[in-house]
């Protein structure tokens, strides 16, 4: 069992620590805030809240001897330094995603992760989702792929501050906001965990006005195919995803939690259906939970390492990927300068 605590006390955190309770591989052990009314708001709500460590002190509580990993869900561009410090005190640390705002900083903590022999995770759940494995496995060594379109778009009610002139965090450039921060990293970390790194990328965005992307559309270039992605978040979308075969199409309602797989295949001139999918769980958040538990609890084990290497290696290039297609674009975080 590991003990937990947490940073940011966001509906977010609040699913995490659901799935993690309900995975049984953790217990909630304290809840950090710079407001001891919302940690302890955030804490009373799960049992044994009365023992549950309350702290607004960061040094202080990563320096707590009752957790083990810690949580993180704060604004974007606080996550390395709250990421470093929590590993400097020897502290294992799961990161909401998108983990950090530079590819630099995410190089950094990983190599940091290593020297203090702690793991270090981005929360992308949606790579550690059964079905997502399933739509990987129908492509893997496919060399018939002729394209795909993937899609994740969705209107956030904070994009109503930002029509009355504000600015909050999630589309602020200081906090390293924006559509392709918040969505888009589903599409990337989708696009690369299937297909590899690209060959080229480029991004199509508008820009808001306080200049960062509301709503944009991502080209992935391949040897043979490419892969168009669309996100946004002054806008919804109610397309499905699409993988396209030479003789067949991969139809999906989603990529960030994928519930259905469809494959509609020409054979003998008739088009045949296959279903994949099995229903998503309650909370999809449990199956990340469980991955990052079994790596932790084995360190030893050869399978956990291997999967370990595979996500730190898939990190890196979606951060890459990511860093170049925001840059390309105009997109200048405080993180940057």
């Amino acid at each position: 069992m590991l003990n937990l605590g947490i940073i940011g006390t966001n509906w977010i955190t609040h699913e995490f620590v659901k799935a993690a309770i309900t995975s049984e591989e953790y217990q909630l052990k304290a809840v950090y805030s710079r407001s001891e009314g919302r940690a302890k708001k955030f804490a009373e709500k799960y049992e044994n809240h009365e023992q549950i460590t309350i702290e607004t002190d960061l040094s202080t509580f990563y320096k707590l001897d009752n957790i083990d990993v810690i949580y993180i869900a704060s604004p974007n561009s606080l996550h390395y330094e709250q990421a470093k410090g929590a590993i400097e005190a020897g502290k294992h640390v799961i990161v909401e995603k998108p983990a950090v705002s530079r590819l630099a900083e995410i190089e950094e903590l990983i190599d940091l992760a290593e020297e203090k022999e702690v793991f270090y995770f981005e929360a992308a759940r949606n790579i550690h989702e059964d079905n997502y494995e399933r739509v990987r496995a129908l492509v893997k060594d496919r060399h018939d792929i002729v394209g795909a379109n993937l899609n994740f778009m969705k209107y956030s009610s904070r994009y109503d501050a930002v029509l009355r002139g504000e600015e909050p965090n999630i589309f602020s450039p200081k906090f390293s906001g924006g559509a392709l921060m918040d969505l888009g990293v589903y599409l990337v970390y989708t696009a690369i965990g299937w297909f590899g790194k690209p060959n080229e990328s480029f991004y199509f965005n508008q820009k808001l006005v306080t200049e960062v992307d509301g709503l944009g559309t991502m080209i992935l270039r391949y040897d043979d195919f490419d892969v168009t992605m669309t996100t946004g978040k002054n806008a919804d979308s109610y397309l499905p995803s699409e993988v396209y075969l030479s003789d067949s199409t991969i139809c999906l309602d989603a990529v960030n939690s994928i519930q259905e797989i469809k494959v509609k295949k020409r054979e003998a001139g008739k088009l045949v259906e296959l279903n994949y999918g099995n229903p998503k769980l309650e909370n999809p958040m449990i199956e990340e939970a469980i991955a990052f538990s079994q790596v932790i609890q084995n360190p030893m084990s050869v399978e956990q390492q291997k999967k370990y290497q595979k996500w730190i290696q898939l990190a890196k290039e979606v951060h890459e990927v990511m860093e170049d297609l925001r840059k390309q674009s105009g997109i200048v975080f405080e993180a940057d300068k």
